[in-house]
């Protein structure tokens, strides 16, 4: 829960120094346009990580490995086991995946206050 919060707090500074580094101003509409970049990134890179936890890409990853393999090993000494990619990348997902959701609430509150 604590790495959550650390998460929405860092992205809502980087959404502040984003505003005033492209925009020379802090106004609702700059903090609506970069939460919902930022946001939108945590939640595709978290699910993006979910996929590949889930091994759904295990087959192609070992496939395209076996192929680019030089011969030489392949011909000489004995077959090692590849690891799947699923267990290479071992990436806890949940907070960014929490935090994203976090931003993009925070985010929909100041679209509605700007429409109001």
């Amino acid at each position: 829960m604590r790495k959550i919060i650390y998460l929405i707090g860092a992205s809502q500074i980087l959404t502040f120094l984003f505003s005033i580094v492209f925009q020379r101003e802090i106004s609702l509409l700059h903090y609506i346009n970069y939460s919902f970049y930022i946001a939108s990134s945590l939640l595709f890179v978290s699910l993006i990580v979910y996929t590949v936890n889930t091994g759904f890409f295990d087959n192609v990853s070992k496939s395209f490995r076996q192929i680019f393999a030089s011969r030489e090993k392949l011909d000489t000494g004995p077959k090692e086991e590849m690891m799947p990619l699923s267990e290479i990348i071992s990436f806890n997902y949940f907070p960014l995946a929490w935090a994203g959701l976090g931003n993009m609430l925070l985010m929909l509150v100041a679209l509605a206050a700007y429409y109001m």
